[in-house]
């Protein structure tokens, strides 16, 4: 009972240090400067930089090793630890860090892989994970808004070649170009040439491009970003849901030590009376 004691505190003390500002605060400083050795890589230096920044990509893969190594000594789980998407990304890339770098493909293997390490920043603060889930749950529902989009699209690009292939063969010769030229349209890009090119032929052209405009521009972005908001709205209820219920087996599992305390010393009195 005592070593169960002892390894929950161990557990909760390797924890607590794990999730402190210093620790946290670490490990971004880390990751943004790997991200700037990374940055600085892409130009040419002198072969002291060179030989400089390997050193130091170099101890920034031994931390990061070590990081993860204490994260997972610090899971009381250790079999949920690779269950969780984030801490199973770090370690992929931990791990894809200590390719040795001997052929060509291994270095840009390798190099890619140590780009990938500045997207750690987003499993290290809690606000970017709670954006990327709730953008990855948004996207079933997303699809959905896209595929009627395309409808949209190829509805007006078939009438669009239709009308226009006249005008311009080269923006309106067939249905994907059409389509290539009302996505020009939808992102505003000289959208108005295009529009008064076809209107020297069919002066109501406008209202085709407003109409298509109004359709994707407006309508169909505000769809997407309420679907988004809805999302994250669910997400936000249901992490502090579940912040409420770690809170309960927080307290749960302290009184359940403090239990085991009381027990421990009214063993160890009843030894002593026992003794004596």
């Amino acid at each position: 009972m005592n070593a169960t004691f002892r390894s929950s505190t161990g557990f909760g003390i390797l924890r607590r240090i794990e999730s402190s500002r210093i620790f946290q605060g670490a490990v971004i400083a880390i990751i943004l400067l790997s991200a700037l050795a990374i940055g600085a890589k892409t130009y040419e230096l002198s072969p002291w930089v060179e030989q400089t920044l390997g050193i130091l990509d170099t101890g920034i893969t031994v931390f990061f090793l070590v990081e993860i190594l204490f994260r997972f000594t610090a899971c009381e789980y250790k079999k949920r630890f690779f269950l969780d998407g984030w801490n199973l990304f770090d370690t992929i890339v931990v791990v894809g860090s200590l390719i040795p770098l001997d052929s060509a493909e291994a270095v840009l293997l390798g190099r890619l892989l140590r780009v990938f390490r500045v997207l750690r920043l987003v499993s290290v603060l809690p606000e970017l994970r709670f954006l990327i889930n709730s953008l990855l749950k948004a996207i079933p529902r997303m699809g959905y808004i896209a595929l009627l989009m395309f409808i949209i699209f190829y509805i007006y690009g078939a009438i669009g070649s239709m009308l226009f292939a006249p005008v311009d063969e080269e923006l309106w010769g067939d249905v994907a170009i059409s389509m290539l030229t009302l996505f020009r349209v939808a992102t505003f890009e000289d959208w108005t040439d295009v529009m008064y090119a076809t209107m020297e032929l069919y002066p109501l052209s406008w209202a085709y491009y407003l109409s298509f405009i109004f359709l994707t521009a407006f309508i169909f972005l505000n769809m997407m970003v309420g679907t988004i908001l809805e999302v994250m709205s669910a997400e936000n209820n249901a992490r502090q849901a579940k912040a409420a219920h770690d809170e309960r087996d927080r307290i749960a599992h302290q009184l359940d030590q403090v239990q085991q305390q009381l027990q421990l010393l009214s063993t160890q009195i009843t030894e002593g009376r026992n003794l004596r």
